[in-house]
C-alpha cells in the first residue's frame, strides 16, 4: 500500500473542475435486473466485477458487501467483523481487494472516517483518516489504478472536495487526508432524487473504469464521466467531464462502469431498485485536456437557464432542512 500511495502522491493539486453541461444524443438506458431483496434495501455502493456485481447496503451493524450474479440475486456475502458508522460507497483495488467508504457523516460531527479494506481469502484492514478542514458528508470512493483511495465530498452548493491519504495508510491507525481537487457542479434541471433541485449538485457515488480508462462521479441526478491517464485522478478532474442524465430515481446513490468500460451502471435506494446500463456519449475515454489555470465555475456561477447563485442556494438550503431531518431520525448518533 506504501508503493501505491508513493505514487499516487507525486501529483500535484488540480484547479477546480467544472462540470459540463452540454450533453450528446446517446443510446437509451436499459434495465440490466432488478434488486428486491431486502438486505440491499438502501443500496448505496455498486461495482461490476465481470458477470457479476458488488453492492453495499447504506447501514448495518457490520462491514458486508454482497455478491450479485447477472439477476440481481444475491449469490455470496463477505463480511468483516467491524461496526461501521455510515457506509456509502465501495471500489476494487489492484489485488481485487474490495474497499468500503465508511465515510457518511449527515450532522458533520465525525472525528474520523474509515475504510475497509476486504481480501481475497478473508483477511480484513481498517485504515482510518482525518480531514485537514474539519468534518465532511461524503459518500463518493474513487480508487485509482495504482490503489490509491480518493474521497469526494457531498456538498449541498455543488463545490465538492477531493480528498487522498498525505501518508502511506496503517492498518488499524489513523492518518490524515489532504485536499487536492475541487469538482464543481451546477444545475442542470435533471428530475430524481429525494431532495428536489438541490440533488442535481450532492455527489453521491464514484467509480473508476477497470481498464483505468475513465473515472465517474454521480449526483442523484446526473453523472460526470473524465477520461483517465494511469493513476492521475486529480489531473482528470481538472479536465472537462461528460455529463449524462441519468433516468429519475427515488435516491439513486450507486454508480459503476459496465464490464467494458464505456457504459455506466446505476441503482437507486429502495425497493425493488432497477440496476440500469447508461451509455456514455462522446469520447470520454480519450486523453484528458491538461489542466486549465482558469478555475471553473463554482458558487459565484450557479447558474439554471440564465437564472443567478439564487436559485441554487433557495434549492441548497431545502436540501440542507431535508438531509438534517431525515439525518435525525435514520442516521445512528
Amino acid at each position: 500500500m506504501a508503493t501505491a500511495l508513493a505514487g499516487g502522491l507525486a501529483s500535484a493539486s488540480a484547479p477546480p473542475a467544472a462540470a459540463e453541461e452540454g450533453t450528446p444524443a446517446a443510446p437509451a438506458p436499459t434495465v440490466r435486473c432488478s434488486v428486491t431483496d431486502e438486505r440491499l434495501a438502501e443500496l448505496s455502493g455498486l461495482v461490476v466485477v465481470g458477470d457479476q456485481m458488488l453492492a453495499l447496503n447504506d447501514g448495518g451493524s457490520q462491514v458486508t458487501v454482497h455478491g450479485l450474479d447477472s439477476a440481481c440475486r444475491v449469490v455470496d456475502v463477505q463480511t468483516a467483523a467491524v461496526d461501521p458508522f455510515d457506509p456509502e460507497d465501495l471500489g476494487v483495488g489492484p489485488g481485487g481487494e474490495v474497499w468500503v467508504a465508511d465515510t457518511g457523516d449527515n450532522n458533520t460531527e465525525r472525528s474520523t472516517i474509515a475504510l475497509h479494506v476486504l481480501r481475497p481469502g478473508g483477511a480484513a484492514a481498517l485504515y482510518r483518516l482525518t480531514y485537514p478542514d474539519g468534518a465532511h458528508d461524503a459518500e463518493a470512493l474513487l480508487m485509482a489504478p495504482d490503489g490509491t483511495p480518493y474521497v469526494v465530498t457531498k456538498e449541498v452548493l455543488g463545490s465538492s472536495g477531493v480528498y487522498r491519504p498525505a501518508a502511506p495508510l496503517v492498518d488499524g491507525g489513523t492518518v490524515p487526508l489532504e485536499r487536492v481537487a475541487t469538482v464543481n457542479v451546477t444545475l442542470t434541471g435533471t428530475p430524481g432524487g429525494p431532495v428536489g433541485r438541490a440533488g442535481q449538485l450532492m455527489i453521491t457515488g464514484g467509480a473508476v473504469a477497470s481498464d483505468g480508462s475513465a473515472l465517474a462521479l454521480r449526483t442523484y441526478t446526473d453523472a460526470y464521466v473524465w477520461p483517465l491517464s494511469g493513476s492521475d485522478v486529480v489531473g482528470a478532474l481538472g479536465g472537462t467531464p461528460v455529463r449524462v442524465a441519468l433516468p429519475d430515481s427515488p435516491q439513486g446513490e450507486a454508480i459503476s462502469f459496465a464490464a467494458d468500460s464505456r457504459t455506466l451502471v446505476v441503482a437507486s435506494e429502495g425497493l425493488p431498485s432497477d440496476v440500469t446500463e447508461v451509455p456514455v456519449p462522446g469520447q470520454a475515454t480519450a486523453a484528458p485536456a491538461p489542466a486549465s489555470e482558469t478555475a471553473g465555475p463554482g458558487l459565484a456561477a450557479l447558474t439554471e437557464e440564465g437564472s443567478p447563485l439564487p436559485a441554487a442556494l433557495l434549492a441548497a438550503l431545502g436540501a440542507t432542512l431535508v438531509v438534517w431531518v431525515g439525518s435525525r431520525i435514520l442516521r445512528r448518533p
